[in-house]
């Protein structure tokens, strides 16, 4: 019979959830902009925060905890599950959502506190092991601490705003949040660990690590200037950021194409949705760089409205994000599903084949749906300059870009469904001999 689930999933299963919850009231927003009756602003603030909070925050801290958590249920003890942080996570998004519901920015700034504890239990839980395994270098504890202090960072400028403490510098507050947030721990942690991920799939270490390394400094320095860009009200040292960050971008994408096109490796849902999340990161980069050389001149010379930033950043969080969560779970979780299940690595094998047989299925119509739904996104964006919302090409645009989408996730989830419901054979072999002995008694 199953032991109970491995208890840093629960982390990334949920955050599974939170998304595909957030992702239908991104829909509704969507259509709304589009029919000309805008939702509330507080239903885009539910939407953000359970992305990033619920969704991605959740799932990167899940993923942390499976490097240091026993994979055997019978080497597992009660605080491995880590229950209080878990539902001190979860339990402090749902005040956070009831706050912004509510408009009541302490109920805001009291959850908000809960989550921060939630998020520094987690970073201290996962540190200690983590830097004794890094001992050896330092390239790797440095990257990732940074990134932790930038998502702590990111949440304390949140609360300082949810408190009302600042009021005149409250837009380049809020930049600095969602920036320190995205760039700073987001993007940099899914970097860190497609560096950590990626040689292991494709067997074969970076074409040029020195190329790698010189990229992984020089992002989390563009996003350093970036954010000193914001609090000054600085257009140009953000533009620097931004040829920075491109410069980074480019180097680490070339890198990565090279070590592709080496490799022997055939590729798999896991390699292809993070090859593929890479260039849409690089495109972001170009787009944010192409945005702020907008606003230099005054009125910017291209109109910049709620749907061009809708289009904007969706090429991060669906683009990027959204594609390096899937890789990542297309990896990790048969992986981890197979360990739980099946302690004896020699019958391991063939089972975890089986998994990852299945989340290997479609992935070439699972990666195109998702892809050109998000690019879909931006043509609809770019067709306003040209068109009224109430042209019959904007709504093509808008259904077509949104059945893509959700069949991208559709697919995903019944994949996930399905490899969460396999059964070994071993097991299934041991249960069936039980229940012969159980009806002979």
């Amino acid at each position: 019979m199953f032991t109970r689930p491995y208890p840093p999933l629960s982390f990334c299963f949920t955050g599974l959830g939170w998304l595909v919850l957030a992702s239908i009231l991104g829909l509704a927003i969507l259509i709304g902009l589009i029919r000309g009756t805008p939702l509330p602003p507080w239903v885009r603030m539910l939407h953000v925060h359970a992305v990033l909070v619920g969704g991605v925050a959740q799932i990167i801290l899940g993923g942390f905890l499976l490097f240091i958590s026993p994979p055997h249920a019978a080497d597992r003890k009660e605080s491995d599950s880590h229950p209080l942080t878990f539902w001190a996570l979860n339990s402090g998004l749902v005040g956070m959502l009831v706050g912004f519901w509510l408009h009541q920015s302490l109920i805001v700034g009291v959850a908000g506190f809960v989550v921060i504890a939630a998020f520094s239990s987690v970073i201290y839980t996962v540190w200690i092991p983590a830097s004794r395994a890094w001992k050896f270098s330092i390239k790797e504890s440095w990257y990732y601490a940074l990134s932790l202090f930038c998502l702590v960072g990111g949440s304390a400028f949140g609360e300082i705003m949810a408190l009302g403490f600042v009021q005149e510098s409250y837009g380049y507050m809020r930049l600095a949040h969602i920036h320190l947030v995205v760039l700073g721990f987001v993007v940099l942690a899914i970097i860190g660990m497609m560096h950590y991920l990626l040689p292991i799939i494709w067997s074969r270490p970076f074409l040029s690590p020195k190329l790698a390394q010189t990229a992984i400094v020089l992002m989390p320095l563009g996003v350093a200037v970036l954010i000193g860009g914001f609090l000054n009200s600085s257009v140009s040292v953000e533009m620097a950021a931004g040829a920075m960050l491109f410069t980074g971008g480019i180097l680490w994408t070339g890198n990565l194409l090279g070590t592709w096109r080496a490799s022997t490796h055939s590729g798999s849902a896991a390699s292809d949705h993070l090859l593929v999340s890479t260039f849409f990161l690089l495109f972001t980069i170009i787009l944010g760089v192409l945005v702020g050389a907008n606003h230099l001149s005054s009125p910017p010379r291209l109109p910049y409205g709620t749907l061009h930033l809708v289009a904007y950043t969706h090429m991060t969080f669906v683009g990027f994000i959204v594609n390096a969560i899937m890789g990542a779970c297309s990896y990790f979780i048969p992986i981890t599903l197979a360990a739980d299940r099946v302690p004896n690595t020699k019958k391991r094998g063939p089972y975890l084949h089986q998994l990852n047989g299945i989340m290997n299925r479609w992935k070439s119509v699972q990666i195109a749906t998702l892809s050109l739904g998000t690019m879909g996104l931006g043509l609809l964006a770019a067709l306003t300059w040209n068109v009224p919302l109430t042209s019959i090409y904007i709504h093509i645009a808008t259904w077509t870009s949104l059945g893509l989408l959700i069949t991208g996730l559709v697919l995903f989830s019944v994949k996930l469904t399905s490899i969460i419901a396999k059964k070994p054979d071993t097991l299934r072999a041991a249960q069936t001999s039980t229940d012969e002995l159980k009806l002979t008694a």
